[in-house]
C-alpha cells in the first residue's frame, strides 16, 4: 500500500491538459511492489512492449462525458530526456487524443534553432518540440506562440501541416461571424501551404529542450545556428519554476554580500569568494563560490561553481582574469605518446576545436562557459555534446545514413580517447584566452606551436570590438558639448 502512494505521489508532480483530468471514479492499475522497487521509474523506450509498463487512469472524455482511459507511459528516449507519454481513448464516442511532455529539468539556457529550408529533403528534417517551444517563419511573418500547442514528435512538413489545420479549424465559425476576416486567414492559409523555398524556420524554447535535426553530423550544418539566451524571469513563471511572489521563490533581489569578516581591505587570494546569485534553472537564491587562480606560464583565471539547495542544480565555469587579447591565437598539438592525453587545457567560450585527421571541427559553446580540463576531457565533452546536440542521429528511429556515419565517427573517438590513434588537436580562440599545457616548460614543446592571428570584421563584432570605443572618448563628448548650441 505505501509503493501505490508513492507511485500516485509520483504521477501527481505531471501537469496535464483539462481532457486527461481523473475527476471521478478513478482507478490506477500499478505494478507490484517488487517490480516498483527493482525497475526504474523511467525506462529506456524500445520496441519490447514486455518491457515497458502502461499506468491505466479512468478518466472522463471531454468529448461525450463518459468515462474513458488514460495510458500514460514515462519513458526515456536514448541521448534525448525522460518524457511522459499519453493517450486518451473513449470507448462510448471514440474520442482520442495523445500527447507527449517533458519530464526533465529545464537546460541551464534557452535555446534558438534557426534553420534554412532550401530543398524537400530539408521538409523531412525531424523536429522535436516541447509544449514551451514558439515556431516563427519570418518570411511569412508567422508565429505560433509557446504554450499554445502540446509537445510533439515531427517534421518540419508536419509542423506546418499542423499550423494549417489549426488554422482552418475555426474558419467555418469566421465565414459566418467575420467574412472579411476568413477571407484574409484563408489567402494566409494557402501562402502557408504552398510556401515557397528558401524560408527559415526558428524554434525557440526557453526550457532549452527543443531541438532540430542535423543531417550532416558530426559535421557542422551549415544551414543551421543554434545560439542560447538567459531566461527572464516571466519565462521561469511560465515554465513553473519561478512564483508569482517576488518573496516566495528567488524573485526578490540577492542579500546583500558584505566584508565583515575580512580584516583587510582586498582578501588574500587564497581565500574563496562567495556572492549571492539566483539560480539559472529554479531561479531561488543560491550562493555562488569564486577563486582566482595562476596558471603557470599563461595567466591568471578565475573559477566559479554554483550549488542551489532548492533544485540541486549544479554548474561550474572558468573565465579569464583578463581582458580580450589584442590578437587571437590558435594552438596546435600534434599527439604522438599516450601522455599527451593528459595534457591540461583550458577552453574558453569562444574557443572551437577542430581534429583534421577525423574532418571534424566543433564550433565554440558559450552556453557552456570556459572549461579547465584535460585532452582526454576535451575529447570525451565531445563526445558526450555529440548524443546531446544530436539527439535524432541515435535510436531506432534513426536515418541508415546519418546513424552509420554518427557511430562510425563515434567509434573512431573512441580510439583516440584510448590512445590507440594519434591525431592533430586544433584549437583556435579568437579572444586569445585558451591554453594548452606545455610539458617542456619553459623550453619550447616541439609537438606543439602557437600561432596569434588578426581578427576577422565578423569575430570582433561578435565579440562586441567593432563598437568598443576606448580611446578619446571623453574628448569627443567635450567637444559635442562645446559645439553644442547655447540654450
Amino acid at each position: 500500500m505505501q509503493c501505490e502512494t508513492e507511485r500516485i505521489i509520483q504521477l501527481q508532480h505531471f501537469k496535464f491538459k483539462p481532457d486527461f483530468v481523473t475527476r471521478r471514479n478513478t482507478r490506477v492499475t500499478m505494478a507490484t511492489e517488487e517490480q516498483a522497487t527493482s525497475q526504474p521509474l523511467f525506462k529506456n523506450i524500445s520496441g519490447d512492449l514486455d518491457d515497458l509498463e502502461a499506468t491505466e487512469i479512468e478518466s472522463l472524455c471531454v468529448n461525450c462525458e463518459e468515462n474513458g482511459t488514460t495510458k500514460l507511459l514515462l519513458t526515456r528516449i536514448p541521448f534525448f530526456k525522460s518524457v511522459v507519454i499519453s493517450s486518451f481513448d473513449c470507448p462510448h464516442c471514440h474520442y482520442t487524443n495523445n500527447e507527449i511532455q517533458p519530464a526533465s529539468a529545464l537546460q541551464p539556457q534557452g535555446c534558438i534553432h534557426e534553420v534554412e529550408i532550401r530543398t524537400e529533403k530539408d521538409m523531412d528534417r525531424q523536429v522535436i518540440r516541447t509544449n514551451s517551444a514558439s515556431v516563427r517563419i519570418p518570411e511569412l511573418d508567422f508565429e505560433i506562440p509557446g504554450f499554445t500547442q502540446k509537445g510533439s514528435l515531427s517534421t518540419v512538413e508536419g509542423v506546418l501541416q499542423r499550423a494549417v489545420e489549426g488554422l482552418e479549424q475555426e474558419q467555418p465559425l469566421r465565414k459566418a461571424l467575420q467574412p472579411d476576416v476568413a477571407v484574409q486567414i484563408g489567402a494566409f492559409i494557402e501562402k502557408l501551404k504552398n510556401i515557397s523555398r528558401p524560408f527559415h524556420l526558428v524554434v525557440n524554447d526557453p526550457s532549452g529542450n527543443s531541438f532540430i535535426e542535423n543531417p550532416l553530423a558530426p559535421k557542422a550544418d551549415p544551414a543551421m545556428k543554434i545560439s542560447h539566451y538567459e531566461r527572464t524571469k516571466e519565462q521561469c513563471q511560465a515554465l513553473g519554476y519561478a512564483d508569482s511572489d517576488p518573496a516566495a521563490n528567488g524573485d526578490a533581489p540577492p542579500a546583500a554580500v558584505t566584508n565583515d569578516d575580512v580584516d583587510d581591505d582586498v582578501a588574500p587570494p587564497e581565500e574563496v569568494y562567495e556572492f549571492a546569485v539566483n539560480c539559472s534553472n529554479c531561479d531561488a537564491p543560491a550562493k555562488c563560490r569564486m577563486k582566482p587562480i595562476n596558471i603557470p606560464f599563461f595567466k591568471e583565471v578565475i573559477i566559479m561553481a554554483m550549488a542551489c539547495d532548492a533544485c540541486g542544480t549544479k554548474t561550474n565555469e572558468i573565465k579569464s582574469g583578463g581582458g580580450i587579447e589584442d590578437k587571437g591565437r590558435q594552438i596546435t598539438l600534434k599527439m604522438t605518446d599516450i601522455s599527451d592525453l593528459s595534457r591540461d587545457v583550458l577552453r574558453s567560450g569562444t574557443c572551437s576545436l577542430e581534429i583534421p585527421e577525423l574532418d571534424f571541427g566543433h564550433e565554440p559553446i558559450s552556453s557552456q562557459g570556459g572549461k579547465f580540463t584535460t585532452v582526454e576531457g576535451l575529447l570525451a565533452d565531445v563526445k558526450g555534446a555529440l548524443h546531446r546536440d544530436n539527439p535524432l542521429v541515435f535510436g531506432d528511429s534513426a536515418a541508415a545514413p546519418g546513424q552509420n556515419s554518427m557511430k562510425s565517427f563515434i567509434d573512431r573517438l573512441d580510439t583516440v580517447i584510448a590512445g590507440d590513434l594519434f591525431v592533430t588537436i586544433i584549437l583556435r580562440d579568437p579572444t586569445g584566452n585558451s591554453y594548452l599545457q606545455n610539458v617542456y616548460a619553459p623550453e619550447t614543446d616541439p609537438e606543439m606551436t602557437i600561432e596569434d592571428f588578426d581578427r576577422t570584421e565578423e569575430e570582433n563584432d561578435n565579440l562586441g570590438v567593432t563598437d568598443m570605443k576606448t580611446e578619446n572618448y571623453v574628448g569627443q563628448e567635450g567637444d559635442g558639448a562645446q559645439n553644442a548650441p547655447a540654450s
